[in-house]
């Protein structure tokens, strides 16, 4: 097939695209493919537009990749693509919208206070949150703008912060516990979840730095959980792949508290596919290798 794979961008992530971009590029020719590459920019347009591919394989992150408006772009031009449709990847970089979808779905999230930009006072905001608490712009990810806040003056220090990426802000309770992620593939209605991933950041948290560094995380398959927690996240990956009407493949991360449910964080509609990414760690357990995995959500694609 000619496929054109789009990465770089404009967003905060666009270095991680473009190692993610890289990778992708990579596997198809390796499987093959007569293979594009853009670095993707809404100011060229017209590279996009003028394609004459069999499909698109979407390699960007956060705003102007993820959140559907590239998708709707493809979708206009009837190019097929790689991952979820418009409604999916609009839903799912919301993340408070997203928790409302969750939450009805029978999902246990973080309690949760959305501040806007527009109305935000410093000297009048009130909130009814213990400390910690965790502060990150609505729609980024990577953990770009986040900031553990542990007191007033950090977390008004932190929505200011925040507001420097975003016009909405999510203020939520700090929940300590492991991190894992669930990466989910498959067609809509045969969606299966991959075996669970347990995260251990060298940093504070899974910050940047983690996500991206070589040697600055661990990742442990399966996850040092109990069985019922692991088939709780594996359960409930599915249900809010679903719930945003997500298509294809995404990666569903989750806090795993020592007491309770585990709790949803987000959907990554457009996971990150670097050396160090976590879906091709996942994949790998079962038996897919990195080349092997591109192609396989190629192939689900084609059955879209």
């Amino acid at each position: 097939m000619k496929i054109a794979v789009l990465y770089g961008g404009v967003s905060a992530e666009r270095e991680v695209s473009i190692s993610s971009g890289k990778g992708i590029i990579q596997a198809l020719k390796n499987k093959g493919h007569d293979v594009v590459g853009i670095d993707f920019s809404p100011e060229k347009l017209d590279e996009v537009m003028n394609l004459q591919v069999d499909m698109v394989y979407i390699g960007l992150h956060g705003r102007f990749g993820e959140d559907g408006k590239v998708q709707a772009l493809l979708d206009m031009l009837e190019i097929p693509y790689v991952g979820s449709g418009v409604l999916g990847s609009a839903l799912a970089i919301d993340k408070a919208k997203a928790k409302l979808f969750f939450e009805q779905a029978g999902t246990r999230i973080a309690k949760d206070l959305v501040v806007y930009k527009r109305s935000y006072n410093k000297n009048s905001f009130e909130h009814s949150f213990s400390f910690p608490v965790v502060v990150k712009p609505n729609q980024e990810g990577s953990t770009i703008g986040i900031t553990i806040a542990q007191n007033d003056d950090e977390l008004k220090e932190g929505i200011e912060k925040a507001f420097q990426w975003d016009q909405t802000v999510l203020v939520e309770e700090f929940i300590s516990g492991k991190e894992v992620t669930v990466a989910v593939m498959g067609n809509q209605g045969k969606e299966k979840a991959l075996p669970v991933v347990e995260i251990i950041s060298k940093n504070d948290f899974y910050d940047y730095e983690a996500k991206y560094s070589t040697g600055m995380s661990e990742h442990i398959i399966p996850a040092s959980i109990s069985k019922e927690q692991l088939a709780y996240v594996q359960n409930h990956a599915v249900i809010a792949h679903r719930s945003l009407s997500c298509d294809i493949y995404s990666r569903v991360d989750f806090i795993v508290p020592k007491e309770g449910e585990p709790v949803i964080l987000e959907v990554n509609t457009l996971p990150g596919m670097t050396p160090t990414s976590l879906y091709p760690d996942a994949a790998h357990e079962i038996g897919l290798s990195y080349d092997d995995m591109i192609e396989e959500l190629i192939n689900l694609s084609r059955k879209k």
